[in-house]
């Protein structure tokens, strides 16, 4: 027992690190304890949907996690599907009095970064909060009023905090994304059936 406390607090220590890393490491406004990522699936816009997930302290926050059936946009308009998604989470949580995060990780680069950051400033109350865009190629970072991404080392535990966080929201999105998909095919195949 003594030693798994130890091991939990050493994690709890660890992660505290990261966070505190992450904010020296980008120069961000506050330590970014809570952390939301956005990200989108789609197969040529169909059954689109998009995640958010949350993490504290490094750790993740289930009771944080949302997913969205992409209601307004058609076809594959990935920054509108983005701009989407950011409106409809902040748009919960300003509905129902909670905490916005310290830090929003946009799955993508500076068109989707841009997407969301336009739907902030619409939700004034929210053009402060701290949001990144992590593009997957070259797992490059782009911030607000930033012309150059930037690069951290692979070895870097702020980025490697940044890429759990984003892989995590990428498994949470393609997860409903696939039980959705499955659901169209089955069902247009049952429909098929005589007295169906």
């Amino acid at each position: 027992l003594e030693e798994r406390l130890l091991q939990a607090e050493q994690e709890t220590k660890r992660a505290s690190d990261d966070v505190l890393e992450l904010q020296a490491t980008l120069g961000l406004s506050s330590i970014p304890r809570r952390i939301a990522c956005i990200d989108i699936s789609t197969i040529q816009g169909r059954d689109s949907v998009g995640s958010v997930v949350t993490f504290e302290n490094g750790a993740p926050r289930k009771a944080g996690y949302r997913r969205f059936k992409i209601k307004y946009v058609e076809g594959q308009d990935d920054f509108a599907m983005m701009a989407e998604v950011t409106e409809r989470y902040f748009r919960g949580l300003l509905d129902h009095d909670e905490d916005p995060p310290d830090l929003l990780v946009i799955d993508g680069g500076k068109g989707q970064l841009g997407a969301s950051r336009a739907v902030l400033a619409d939700l004034a109350a929210l053009d402060d909060v701290d949001t990144i865009g992590l593009a997957k190629r070259e797992e490059e970072i782009y911030l607000p009023g930033r012309a150059d991404p930037i690069w951290l080392p692979r070895r870097s535990r702020a980025l490697q905090l940044v890429q759990h966080i984003r892989n995590e929201a990428h498994r949470f999105a393609v997860s409903y994304h696939r039980t959705l998909r499955t659901k169209r095919t089955i069902a247009s195949q049952l429909v098929t059936v005589p007295g169906i």
